[in-house]
C-alpha cells in the first residue's frame, strides 16, 4: 500500500505560488488549507475509471460547459489547490492556467492511497468552496456515490453498485453504471 506524504512548514502556510517551484516528478501535489499533500501517480485501474466518468460526461455535456480531467489545478483560494480526478466547469470560466471559479462537479476516484483525502479533506474543501456537486468512484467496489450541495453541505443523492444504474440531475441529467455500462 502507498502512503500519502503530508508535507507543513515551520516558517508560513504553503500558497498557490509555491507549486511552481515543486518537480514534475509524477507525483501529485496538492494543498488542502496550505499543507502540502503529495500522492503517488495512478495505477492502471484507477485510470481506467477516470476515462470512463469523464467519456460519460463530456458525452452528455451542454456546449457551455466543459469537462476536464487530472492533472489541473482547481484554486478556490490562495491556501488551496486540488485536482479533481474528473471535473466540470462553465466554459467561460475557464482560464489560461488554474480553475479558480466554482466546479459544477468534482469527481474523485478512489483507491488505497487517496481513499481517506478523497472521502474526507476533499469532500469537505469541495463543499466549502461551493462545488455544486461531488461524486466518487469505487472502481474495486465498483460504485459510485453523488451528493449535491444543499444549504453548504453534501446530501447524498444517489449511490449505485455493480450493474445497478443511477441516473442523477445535477450537473446535467447522465445515468451511470458502475461496471461500465453508462449512458444518458
Amino acid at each position: 500500500m502507498t502512503v500519502v506524504t503530508v508535507m507543513p512548514r515551520q516558517e508560513r502556510d504553503w500558497t498557490v505560488d509555491d507549486l511552481e517551484s515543486l518537480p514534475d516528478d509524477g507525483l501529485q501535489y496538492e494543498l488542502i488549507d496550505g499543507i502540502l499533500v503529495v500522492s503517488p501517480a495512478p495505477v492502471p485501474r484507477h485510470q481506467r475509471a477516470v476515462r470512463a466518468i469523464f467519456r460519460l460526461l463530456d458525452a452528455g455535456c451542454p456546449p457551455d460547459w466543459e469537462v476536464f480531467f487530472a492533472p489541473l489545478d482547481y484554486q478556490p483560494n490562495r491556501r488551496t489547490s486540488v485536482q479533481p480526478d474528473v471535473l466540470v466547469v462553465a466554459r467561460d470560466e475557464v482560464g489560461e492556467k488554474n480553475l479558480t471559479q466554482t466546479l459544477l462537479l468534482a469527481v474523485e476516484v478512489l483507491s488505497p492511497s487517496t481513499r481517506r483525502k478523497d472521502l474526507v479533506l476533499k469532500h469537505s474543501v469541495y463543499a466549502d468552496a461551493g462545488v455544486a456537486s461531488y461524486w466518487t468512484v469505487d472502481p474495486a467496489e465498483p460504485s459510485v456515490t453523488c451528493w449535491d450541495l444543499v444549504d453548504g453541505r453534501y446530501v447524498e443523492v444517489g449511490r449505485a453498485t455493480g450493474d445497478e444504474s443511477l441516473t442523477v440531475d445535477r450537473p446535467f441529467p447522465v445515468t451511470v453504471e458502475p461496471t461500465g455500462r453508462t449512458g444518458r
